[in-house]
């Protein structure tokens, strides 16, 4: 088994370093005759996953933070092959303003339901909102608030008990009293609480408690929590169990806990739901940080086999180095690898991989014979511009982008944090401009100036952080040198509950649109 695995990794390896891809949802082949599996199964900035199965489709959902549109929902068929078909919200509904985080999937009565947190429109206190469909590929509706509870309710789990439905959630983080789950019990239709909250599990330790998911097993509640910091460099993150004999408690803490905590893969794991599959296996998704990007990738998904204990009865990880690098499929699949993304802008419609910071512009892009043409309306205070962007997946990658227009906005590459921590690479007129936002300061890094050109290539490689610039017009890749050096550290560029994104920008008045030829990111794990 040793050798199968090594042998295993070797292809990997090679798949990664040596496959070319067209788009995210055509993959290369990872092994062909292996049921081994990779952990992240769906790689890039996926926090706070959710998981359901319908019949004998899997589908998973998570937290999209300021990007738009919001909450990324993917579909597989066996748990380790995952294509993202669409979002929860194509429009920010009208209640809420930012900080989309923690989406929980249920499915009820031949309906979809949405349980989501948002920050309000009319205060800024992040509440539990509600939204439903029929077909999931159509989006949801939304309904609004839901749970209004204290200075913050956030991380919302539904499930059904005795015919009975009931919400659980995260209540008085940003109280001086300890945190609290608490939950209570919900309408038959899912869009009402009834009755009063009752707590199922208190802090403490005083580390925080959150991101619960409950199931009933053989007479018991079973209560996985994730306790500690979740988000950023100095994260402490991991996953414990309790257990109840009644929904009300009290619970049991498991005297073995954590159940997932840092290995030398991943660091800071938690935040899941499990699945049950088709043929019985209790699987466990969830988020961790590499330990090799760390925060620059943000928090990927990752699954691992649940078992439980036959003398005990406690659910554990099947393996006993999770969180897993690789394991074995549930469903002896062959995983395929996603290599990078290369949009030739071919299609009438924008490509699902594409995000933007929706709190500080709204884009205007138009895709016409092969070209995008990319402006927006921006706010006083964006000193970036506007910025379409994908997930990186590694830490390390290479952009490259090809300009067909010329004016006086700028038009390029971006890595972004967010309108004012950003950085990136583009041309005005006849100069290539090398630049970067920082504590709400814009700084010009270097200009190159050139003749003329029809495409205009621009790329930016990162590699441990630091950014290196070109050009061409014809010929080979010219490097740019920013005072001096030839470098740039990206170390500023990571939000607490996010990732820099890499992508295109433009930086100009609305009516000066940059036209892109092509946009491509190869991974360099």
């Amino acid at each position: 088994m040793k050798n199968t695995a090594f042998l295993v990794t070797l292809l990997i390896v090679s798949t990664f370093m040596g496959c070319k891809q067209k788009s995210r949802s055509q993959t290369e082949i990872l092994a062909k005759n292996t049921s081994l599996y990779v952990n992240p199964v769906i790689p890039g900035d996926f926090a706070d996953p959710s998981v359901i199965r319908v019949a004998n489709t899997y589908y998973a959902i998570g937290t999209s933070s300021e990007w738009a549109p919001h909450f990324p929902i993917f579909t597989s068929k066996d748990l380790v092959n995952w294509t993202q078909t669409t979002y929860a919200f194509d429009k920010t509904p009208i209640w809420a303003s930012s900080s989309f985080w923690a989406p929980e999937l249920f499915y009820y009565n031949n309906t979809f339901y949405l349980y989501y947190v948002a920050r309000r429109k009319s205060d800024g206190v992040s509440y539990i909102g509600v939204a439903t469909t029929k077909n999931i590929e159509n989006g949801f509706k939304d309904h609004g608030v839901l749970i209004e509870y204290g200075s913050e309710a956030i991380d919302p789990f539904v499930m059904e008990d005795n015919g009975n439905l009931y919400i659980s959630w995260k209540a008085y983080g940003l109280d001086e009293r300890p945190i609290e789950l608490l939950a209570t019990k919900l309408s038959n239709d899912g869009l009402k609480l009834v009755g009063d909250p009752f707590t199922i599990l208190k802090d403490d330790n005083l580390r925080g408690i959150e991101g619960q998911y409950m199931v009933k097993k053989d007479g018991f509640y079973y209560l996985f929590y994730s306790e500690g910091a979740c988000c950023g460099s100095k994260c402490d993150y991991d996953v414990r169990i309790a257990r109840s004999k009644t929904l009300q408690g009290p619970y049991e803490k498991y005297t073995k806990n954590p159940i997932l905590t840092a290995n030398d893969t991943w660091k800071c794991p938690g935040h899941g739901t499990m699945v049950k599959t088709t043929e019985g296996k209790w699987v466990y998704m969830y988020h961790a940080y590499s330990q090799k990007s760390d925060i620059y990738t943000g928090r990927q998904g990752l699954i691992d086999e649940i078992v439980w204990d036959e003398k005990t009865g406690w659910p554990i990880p099947k393996s006993n180095v999770a969180p897993s690098k690789q394991n074995e499929s549930p469903y002896n699949s062959v995983q395929n690898i996603d290599s990078g993304f290369h949009d030739d802008f071919n299609n009438n419609e924008l490509n699902k991989s594409w995000q933007w910071d929706f709190r500080n512009v709204v884009p205007n892009v138009t895709i016409d014979n092969g070209k995008l043409l990319l402006s927006g309306q921006t706010k006083e205070t964006n000193l970036a511009g506007t910025a379409l962007t994908v997930r990186p997946f590694y830490g390390n990658y290479t952009i490259e982008a090809g300009i067909t227009n010329k004016n006086e906005s700028l038009k390029g590459l971006t890595v972004y944090g967010d309108a004012n921590q950003c950085l990136g690479l583009g041309v005005v007129d006849n100069n290539i401009i090398a630049w970067q936002v920082k504590n709400n300061e814009r700084k010009v890094l270097s200009t190159v100036s050139i003749e003329g050109y029809k495409m205009l290539q621009l790329k930016i490689s990162m590699k441990n952080n630091e950014c290196h610039f070109y050009w061409k017009d014809e010929g080979n890749w010219k490097p740019i040198k920013l005072e001096g050096e030839s470098t740039i550290n990206g170390a500023f560029l990571p939000q607490w509950d996010r990732s820099p994104r890499p992508g295109l920008i433009q930086y100009g008045k609305s009516e000066k649109p940059a036209m892109f030829d092509y946009f491509k990111i190869a991974h360099n794990p």
